[in-house]
This record gives structure tokens, C-alpha cells and sequence, in this order.
């Protein structure tokens, strides 16, 4: 029996497979069946089997620290999957719908009459001090009207039961491929559960993605040339972005291999000499894209692409200027944002959050600031956050005086009682604090992957999910009951 019963049953939190008696939810009884039976050697060697093959398939992330520097370390990955019952995926999935088109036609209306403005939905004062508004691409219009092409928006379930949006990403999300791969990976170690379950399929991602980017190319009814570019090898997603270009059928390119010619067209350099490029998939930030418009000290982008886009001679997906909604700030804004753009209330709500630009919101966050999780409107993968009950006095005080310094830049919510699923744990299955990832599609059509990367905090007790800090990631299953 492997299974830690009475970790579930002391358990505050909601548990995504098991209920608080220690049974199985309805739609896991099979694999809560399958797993109980098997001893935990058993267990602790599927475990050590999976992460052999993540190291003989080269599934890898990057990390960085002051005293070893860049180490590529293997992708940590539980072997028991997340699962999602179908019913409630389906309103999830609506949900990212309506919230990308919303965000989308938010993104388009800022650089042009950014009407929502004027009409005093959306203060003017938040755009002002936006470090991700770019002048530059004021009046652009580019292919469909759509700046984010891909966006990953990150959901929790608290101990109420509901899902909430923790955030969205629309700069340049990362992740799918290693939702992918753990697709693989599972069904190596447990192909029995195959036999008994049928997951929903996402191996389709990388077709939708090529299907997206193709549909914005500047030559219709030519076979577009796509390509991804990459700042490196030394970037921490660099596995990610040559497992795309390799999926996809399309090149992996870094700044130096492309060139813009007076006629505004981007060439690729290749043994033939070059060759017209429709449309780049940047996994570069916008500062360092473009020289010539941005950063000028930048070796990673191309000079003059800002120009080539600007003029229609190729698309960027994501556009530049899309992360003036990868904000959280702006993020607290969203439900205003779906009502005002469609008439519509957020199917998917978000989490509660006090903005400490507010005077009272202000006020509560510096007086409750034990009990609350803050964070910078612009820093990602947990880096730069307060999370309160585990801080100490010390940290609270000098979080305090970099909220008073900076409020447009800082937001708080409640410290949530984030969902688990279980976990192998030395050969035992404990519950493990989760997130969900899933990845949004915009072009001709919406799709939402089925399912997405479900991140998994492996230290007991830890909320945070991130790679980079300590995390890891389990299978996502959607199945119907």
C-alpha cells in the first residue's frame, strides 16, 4: 500500500484526486486503485524510471546562481498525473477564450484610441507607468488584430473548490514543450493506466502552433517561412524553443542569422545565400528584439525588424508591445476588461487583489501584510514576491518601505489554499501543492491545449511551483467521467 492515508485525511486543503475521507474522486478511482497496489518499491522504481528517461531524452532547464553559474539540470517530474474532469474543463476553457479576446482587443485598443481610457474603465495613470507600453508600436496594425498569439495563463484551485486565474503571460509564456514531453514520459512508465484511461490528446499543439503563425504571413497562398528565434544556448528556455522549431519543421535562429534589406524584407542567411522570411516566432523580449528601436546595446535582436514589421514585410508573434498586459497590475483589471470589450462577466474569475496604488488598498496591505502574498507588477517565475506567513519580520518591513516607495508597482492577495495531488515521495504518495498552466492559441480560431502543465511544489509544505526554485511538474489528464 503506497498511498499516505492520513496525509489526506488531516488534509485543508483540496485534494484534485482524493476527497477529505481518503476515497478517490470519481473520475481517478481506477488510477487511485491502480497505484494503491503497488508496493512501494515498486512505486519508488517507476519514479526512478521516469527520471531516467527524462535524462536519456535530454528534457532540460536552465538555472543560474552567483556561485556555479548556467547548469542544465534534468526536468523534475512527478509520475502520477493531474486529472481534470471533461465537464469542468469545458468551462475553463471557455473562460480562456473569453479572456484572451478580451486581452487581445485591450492590447489593440491601447495602441491606437485606447478608447476604454477615455471612457475611465482603465486609469490612464496605470498606462503611464507601464514599463511594458511601447511607444514604438503606436498605430500598428498588425495581422488579425491579434498581439498575443500565444499566451499562458496560469490557474489554482483554491480550498473552496473553484478555479481562479493567478496570472497571465503574454510576453513569451513558456512551458508546453515539457507539457509535452510529460505526455511521453507517462506513457513509458505507466502504460497499464493507457489501457484504462483515454487522457485527451495534446500532441496536436505543435501543428496549431505552425497553423497559427502560418496564418499571419504577409504572402498568402505561398508556404510561409517560419522561423523561431532564439537569444541562445544560454537561455534558460533554449530546450524549449529548439523542441518547437523541431516539431514544427522550422528553422532555429539567432539574431545574427537574419538581416533586413533596404526593402524592409527579413533574409535569412543559409549555405545558399539567403532566403525570405514570413514569420518569426521571438522568444527574445521586446528590449532586446530590435536595435535599432530598442535597446541599441542589444546583440541578440536584428536591426531594423521593428521597421520590416511595422511596414507588413513579416510577422512577430507575440508582437512587440503585447506585454502591456503581462501586468499585475493590469491583471487586477481584467474582469472590467472582459465586461467593457464583450458585455460579459469573467467566466474564470480572478484571485482577490488589493492594488497598493489605491489609498485604502494601500492602507490594508501595509497593516495585513503578515497574512498576504505581494507581488511586483512585473517580475515572473516567484522572483521578487513577499509571501507573508513565510517571512519574517525583517523581510515584511523592507517590503513594506519598497511598497510605500513604488505602490503603482506592487499588488497583494490573499495567501490561497492552493489544490494538492499526490505525489511519490521516497516510495509513499503524499499531497503536493499544484498549478496549471494551460496555453491559448490566437489566430483564425482560438484553442486551449487540453489540459496544459500542471506545476507541482515537491517540498513539503512549499507553495511555489517554479522549476527554478525548487519545483517541478506532473502529467495533465483531462478525462470524462
Amino acid at each position: 500500500m503506497s498511498i499516505n492515508f492520513e496525509a489526506f485525511k488531516e488534509h485543508p486543503f483540496f485534494d484534485e484526486l482524493i476527497t477529505p475521507k481518503g476515497n478517490a474522486r470519481a473520475y481517478a478511482r481506477k488510477m487511485y486503485s491502480f497505484i494503491n497496489k503497488l508496493e512501494a518499491e515498486e512505486l519508488d522504481n517507476r519514479q526512478k524510471g521516469a527520471e531516467l528517461a527524462i535524462k536519456q531524452m535530454g528534457i532540460t532547464f536552465r538555472v543560474y546562481s552567483k556561485e556555479e553559474g548556467a547548469i542544465d539540470r534534468a526536468w523534475p517530474f512527478d509520475i502520477i498525473p493531474r486529472m481534470i474532469p471533461l465537464k469542468e474543463w469545458n468551462r475553463i476553457e471557455e473562460g480562456l477564450k473569453q479572456r484572451v479576446t478580451a486581452l487581445n482587443m485591450f492590447i489593440n485598443d491601447l495602441y491606437h484610441k485606447q478608447q476604454i481610457i477615455k471612457d475611465k474603465v482603465f486609469p490612464a495613470e496605470v498606462l503611464a507607468k507601464s514599463v511594458n507600453f511601447r511607444e514604438q508600436c503606436v498605430g500598428v496594425k498588425p495581422p488579425l488584430n491579434i498581439w498575443a498569439h500565444i499566451c499562458g495563463s496560469d490557474l489554482v484551485r483554491h480550498s473552496d473548490g473553484k478555479v481562479y486565474v493567478l496570472e497571465d503571460n503574454l510576453r513569451v509564456p513558456s512551458g508546453v514543450s515539457y507539457m509535452l514531453e510529460n505526455r511521453l514520459v507517462t506513457k513509458r512508465v505507466f502504460p497499464e493506466l493507457f489501457e484504462t484511461y483515454s487522457p485527451m490528446p495534446i500532441d496536436d499543439y505543435p501543428a496549431d502552433l505552425f497553423d497559427t503563425l502560418a496564418a499571419l504571413s504577409p504572402r498568402k497562398g505561398d508556404k510561409p517561412e517560419i522561423v523561431v528565434l532564439t537569444p541562445g544556448i544560454y537561455n534558460s528556455a533554449y530546450f524549449e524553443h529548439a523542441y518547437l522549431a523541431q516539431q514544427m519543421g522550422c528553422e532555429l535562429v539567432e539574431g545574427r542569422d537574419l538581416v533586413v534589406g533596404d526593402d524592409d524584407v527579413v533574409y535569412m542567411r543559409n549555405v545558399d545565400g539567403f532566403s525570405r522570411v514570413d514569420v518569426i516566432y521571438r522568444r527574445i523580449d521586446d528590449l532586446f528584439l530590435d536595435p535599432e528601436a530598442f535597446n541599441a546595446d542589444s546583440m541578440l535582436g536584428v536591426p531594423g525588424l521593428l521597421r520590416a514589421w511595422k511596414a507588413g514585410k513579416v510577422a512577430l508573434a507575440n508582437a512587440p508591445g503585447a506585454g502591456v498586459a503581462d501586468d499585475k497590475v493590469v491583471y487586477s483589471y481584467v474582469p472590467d476588461i472582459i465586461k467593457y470589450y464583450l458585455d460579459e462577466d469573467a467566466i474564470v474569475p480572478n484571485v482577490p487583489t488589493w492594488r497598493c496604488m489605491d489609498k485604502d488598498s494601500l492602507s490594508h496591505v501595509l497593516e495585513n501584510i503578515a497574512e498576504l502574498v505581494v507581488k511586483p507588477a512585473n517580475e515572473s517565475g516567484g522572483y521578487g514576491m513577499l509571501v507573508g506567513p513565510a517571512s519574517t519580520r525583517a523581510e515584511r518591513e523592507e517590503f513594506k518601505e519598497l511598497i510605500k516607495k513604488d505602490p503603482r508597482n506592487y499588488i497583494a492577495q490573499p495567501t490561497l489554499g492552493i489544490s494538492t495531488v499526490p505525489t511519490v515521495v521516497k516510495g509513499m504518495v503524499e499531497p503536493r501543492h499544484v498549478d496549471l498552466r494551460p496555453f491559448i492559441l490566437s489566430g483564425k480560431k482560438i484553442s486551449v491545449t487540453t489540459g496544459g502543465l500542471t506545476r507541482v511544489a515537491l517540498r513539503k509544505g512549499s507553495l511555489v511551483v517554479n522549476s527554478s526554485q525548487g519545483g517541478g511538474s506532473k502529467d495533465t489528464w483531462i478525462v470524462d467521467e
